[in-house]
């Protein structure tokens, strides 16, 4: 069994994982969805999130972007990263559960987060509701 966990806004893949307000929780096997929970962001400071991951027991996060620092940590506790995700939640799973999803380009640039000498509450990705319409759905 493998638990996967997608940055979530709504019904889609949050662009940036540490700024979403839950994360989608699948645990999958053998190319199907056993079960699947929301659970709330639980704050984002260096290592938090990855740390709740592992306490958590994912083996694999999904999301829009991601620093290289959080990649590092996520790293760091065995989980495996994919980035450069947009779309809805379960199009994502569905093609992660059939292994069709691949690792793209993080959609964050460096200096959207503290430690880059400006302090953001937003990436400059703009408004992942804006980038699903124009995309048509998911894009991988």
């Amino acid at each position: 069994m493998k638990r996967i966990a997608i940055s979530t806004d709504g019904d889609i893949v949050s662009a940036h994982f540490g700024r979403c307000p839950s994360f989608t929780i699948f645990d999958t096997e053998n190319g199907r969805i056993l079960k699947k929970e929301i659970v709330s962001n639980p704050g984002h400071h260096p290592g938090a999130i990855p740390q709740f991951m592992h306490q958590n027991g994912v083996d694999c996060i999904i999301a829009g972007g991601m620093g290289m620092r959080a990649a590092g940590f996520f790293q760091d506790f065995g989980i495996q990263t994919i980035v450069g995700m947009s779309g809805k939640i379960n199009d994502v799973i569905d093609q992660f559960v059939q292994g069709k999803l691949r690792d793209g380009e993080s959609l964050c640039r460096p200096g959207s987060g503290k430690g880059y000498g400006l302090d953001k509450t937003e990436c400059d990705h703009g408004n992942e509701k804006k980038l699903l319409k124009k995309s048509g759905g998911f894009e991988g």
